[in-house]
């Protein structure tokens, strides 16, 4: 499997951790009642389960280009380039880094964080076109 591979089953797991922490953070917010329940109230998350949320909802804003450019690579055969193997790993690294990030409330540093996973995802990008053009 190639390291691309490799990083799409990491982004794979980052969305499940995304998706755990943002339910379990919600769910000590509002307590079991409400989320085992019909839900009729339309809660919000509020605090540091609000900030989870949102990038919950960040991270799926940039999953399926990520899925979609690493499998698009494989169909290429177009994987195993510099351009491809750092762009998949910066964008994980970056993803990973994010979440803390963001939990914690720090601006500067979360937007940075978001600004190399999507040059990463850019470098992916990338390493597809000069594929499709000829080979990298």
């Amino acid at each position: 499997m190639s390291i691309e591979l490799w990083t799409l089953l990491g982004a794979m797991f980052l969305g499940l951790v995304h998706l755990s922490v943002a339910s379990f953070a919600f769910k000590a917010q509002v307590g079991n009642a409400y989320t085992v329940g019909a839900r009729d109230a339309n809660l919000q998350p509020a605090g540091v389960a609000a900030r989870l949320d949102r990038a919950q909802r960040n991270f799926l804003e940039t999953f399926p280009i990520f899925v979609a450019a690493v499998l698009t690579l494989e169909v290429l055969d177009g994987s195993g380039g510099w351009l491809s193997v750092s762009g998949c790993l910066v964008y994980l690294v970056c993803r990973c880094l994010y979440l803390p990030l963001y939990a914690l409330g720090l601006p500067w540093a979360r937007t940075f964080s978001w600004n190399a996973a999507t040059a990463g995802l850019a470098l992916v990008m990338a390493a597809i076109a000069l594929e499709a053009l000829g080979g990298a």
